[in-house]
């Protein structure tokens, strides 16, 4: 079977935007790198069901930095371009749809700005709301810049969940018919920790947050009600013996909710951790990368493969998973594709 994969990107040096990639299960190879929408720093991109894909954007225009999105029509290679939501300033670090509010998401790291945009029946975007986060900043240099919201996304019972890693918190909003965000709850994680990305478990009510600054993974328990989280534990992503620099980045579950997976940029590899009953963690592996500067990889349809891509080496990395253990074997090591910072199964 051949399963189609898209590549966001910096196009700093190589790259000219959007990459798809394939993953022939049954060679077990990835193959076909084809560069599929032009942009400027796509570094982190999603598609809707309705085949349009929204990544992020960063031109220079009469004289001038623009950040923002591009919306495309992805039902055909090359996709075509249907809108530019670009503004003055700075890209955001991540975008994400929300099929059950027809919505998209973006999180601003240098602004410290979250938005959110309404999709139109053409698949093109209005903006319905953004919010600046305020608070103390964190004790790291990363930090002293002010607030900077790195994630936004939904949680499994349709909250709104952000992270912000110059404020060292998370913030969890209720959606309104309108579009506009509510503030539910706030949690501040321990200083330095640095949130970068979050995931749910709806079945056992807990949250897994991942810290770039700290190398850190925290197990939050989540109380719907309230909407309020509770640190549980919080475990290194890393060996104890690393004294290098490094910066945690995604964070996947798997869908028997048994596995958590985390990419190290430094350390350069991939950590996996087991999940015990009460919820907390025991990691169970750490395998290369075989690469460097690892800031995304994705499951394919029946998690049986796991897509690293390393930004500083221009390279994909395709492990097999055991469904059973979690752990993961290197297959192929080396399959060229520029800059890559994200990675995401086509819908």
């Amino acid at each position: 079977m051949i399963e189609k994969f898209l590549v966001g990107t910096y196009t700093k040096h190589q790259s000219q935007g959007i990459y798809q990639i394939e993953l022939d299960t049954d060679k077990k190879e990835l193959q076909n790198a084809e560069l599929v929408a032009k942009a400027g720093s796509p570094t982190y991109v999603a598609e809707s069901k309705a085949h349009k894909v929204y990544a992020i954007d960063k031109e220079l225009k009469n004289d001038k930095t623009v950040g923002g999105l591009l919306a495309f029509d992805s039902a055909n290679i090359p996709f075509k371009e249907i809108q530019d939501v670009t503004e003055e300033g700075s890209s955001p670090a991540y975008v994400t749809v929300d099929e059950l509010h027809q919505n998209v998401y973006t999180a601003n790291y240098h602004t410290g700005n979250v938005h959110v945009f309404k999709i139109n029946d053409d698949g093109t975007l209005t903006e319905t709301d953004r919010i600046h986060d305020i608070g103390e900043v964190g004790p790291r240099p990363e930090q002293a810049s002010g607030p900077h919201p790195h994630y936004i996304d939904l949680t499994y019972d349709n909250r709104i969940a952000v992270c912000d890693l110059g404020l060292d918190k998370v913030y969890l909003y209720d959606l309104s018919d309108q579009g506009k965000l509510h503030l539910v709850s706030e949690t501040t994680i321990e200083p330095g920790f640095g949130p970068r990305h979050i995931q749910f478990v709806e079945k056992t009510g807990k949250a897994y947050l991942v810290g770039e600054l700290s190398s850190k993974l925290a197990v939050l328990d989540y109380n719907e009600e309230t909407g309020e989280l509770a640190v549980q534990q919080i475990v290194s992503t890393i060996p104890a013996e690393w004294t290098s620099h490094n910066g945690a980045a995604a964070i996947r579950i798997s869908n028997d909710n048994r596995f958590v997976y985390v990419s190290n940029r430094g350390n350069d590899s991939l950590a996996v951790f087991e999940i015990q009953e009460d919820g907390n963690v025991k990691l169970i592996q750490l395998i290369s990368i075989e690469g460097e500067f690892p800031r995304d990889f994705t499951f394919n349809s029946d998690q049986k493969f796991v897509v690293a891509v390393n930004q500083n080496t221009n390279n994909a990395t395709l492990y097999q998973r055991n469904v059973d253990t979690g752990k993961l074997a290197m297959i192929q090591k080396g399959f060229s594709v520029p800059e890559g910072t994200c990675v995401m199964l086509r819908k």
